[in-house]
């Protein structure tokens, strides 16, 4: 009996080898197709999928090709950013926008009873808390809540402008001749009615707009290098220009719009493919504006008063942006996921420390007074100091 045991030890040796190579072959075949797969995903822009493929690659076929090949793969891969949802930042700001709406509608009909605008402000912040319920209803991401949210400034920001420099809705103006004196002309829209109620239209459309795109994953990341590129162009846009001598009336608000949607249109584009985080992009955007300070204070000490004058400040806004890329070219890889920052303000107080941060301008309106007569301007909300107890 003890002889026969070595006897089949030795037939069954075969049968065991074949089998274990057969496996070996099926794990390699296995991992191979999962490593095609991962290596499309990857193509395709889906990072987080893609590297968590690969994990599962490395960890669970260990010692085949296709791990050596998934290791390799896996540090080209960059580290998913942590989507964080956007409810709270959603529900904020329905709230303020219904506000807004309730003291503007009033305003857009040349209300002048306060009333008015009491009930408008009662009927506009419960009406905007519900629709931004409404819209966050199944969930949001804090990259689709700040499409929503940008596109609704955005819209408002470019109807405004285009009335501006289309002159819709403008009535003729209202002349007086005096006797043995000059003909005297009023604006008829002194209130500037007519340039509220198309930010109010604009706005409306440029919501609905945020709320298709918001139907599909938008990264945070994405979303705010988007926006930033809306503004930049703006500047962009604006300094062509003045260096280009089209100065005159409207044209400065003309290329200002231009180039806001030609940063908005190219940055929509090519932002899903460069994947910035959030943070990388703000901290590219900062060194942008840092470095157009910079030009404007070389200007200011050495004079200079012409149109190309600008130049200086341009050349260090782009000088800036590509100082920016430079610095943070490893920033994701090194702190993904990082939030340490200090929000929308270039300096917040919050939990009993002061945080730097990048101050994101944001359009608005900005009443002022010319020769007793009221008129409505675009203007940059810019944040500087923030505090929270």
């Amino acid at each position: 009996m003890r002889r026969l045991v070595p006897v089949l030890l030795v037939m069954a040796l075969p049968l065991l080898l074949a089998s274990t190579g057969e496996a070996q072959t099926t794990r390699a075949d296995t991992a191979a197709v999962l490593l095609d797969v991962a290596t499309r995903l990857q193509t395709e822009g889906r990072a987080s999928l893609s590297r968590s493929l690969l994990d599962l690659i490395i960890e669970r076929y260990s010692g085949t090709p296709a791990a050596e090949a998934a290791r390799l793969a896996r540090a080209q891969v960059r580290p998913a950013v942590e989507e964080r949802s956007g409810r709270t930042e959603l529900l904020v700001w329905a709230t303020t926008y219904g506000l807004a709406l309730g003291a503007a509608v009033p305003g857009a009909f040349d209300a002048n009873e306060p009333e008015a605008y009491g009930v408008g402000l009662l009927v506009g912040g419960p009406a905007g808390f519900g629709v931004g319920r409404l819209l966050a209803k199944e969930g949001i991401t804090e990259g689709q809540a700040r499409a929503i949210t940008f596109g609704s400034l955005w819209g408002a920001w470019q109807a405004f402008g285009w009335r501006e420099v289309l002159d819709i809705g403008d009535p003729d103006p209202l002349c007086l001749t005096e006797p043995d004196g000059p003909e005297l002309c009023y604006e008829r829209d002194a209130e500037g009615s007519t340039k509220v109620r198309a930010a109010i239209l604009g706005s409306f459309a440029g919501l609905g707009t945020g709320v298709l795109l918001a139907k599909k994953p938008i990264a945070s990341g994405t979303a705010t290098t988007v926006n930033l590129g809306a503004l930049w162009g703006s500047w962009f846009g604006v300094a062509g220009a003045v260096l280009g001598n089209f100065d005159e009336g409207d044209e400065a608000l003309t290329w200002a719009l231009l180039g806001g949607n030609a940063g908005l249109v190219a940055t929509a584009l090519l932002a899903p493919k460069w994947n910035l985080s959030r943070n990388r992009a703000r901290l590219i955007s900062i060194s942008g504006v840092a470095g157009g300070l910079a030009g404007a204070g070389l200007l200011l000490i050495g004079g200079g008063g012409d149109n190309t004058a600008i130049l200086i400040p341009v050349v260090g806004s782009i000088a800036g942006l590509g100082l920016g890329v430079h610095w943070t070219r490893n920033y994701d890889e090194r702190a993904p996921g990082n939030n340490n920052d200090g929000g929308e303000a270039l300096l917040e107080w919050r939990d009993g420390e002061m945080k730097v941060g990048t101050p994101t301008p944001t359009p608005m309106l900005l009443r002022t007074s010319a020769r007793d007569v009221a008129r409505v301007t675009p203007a940059l909300h810019v944040p500087l100091f923030k505090a929270r107890w």
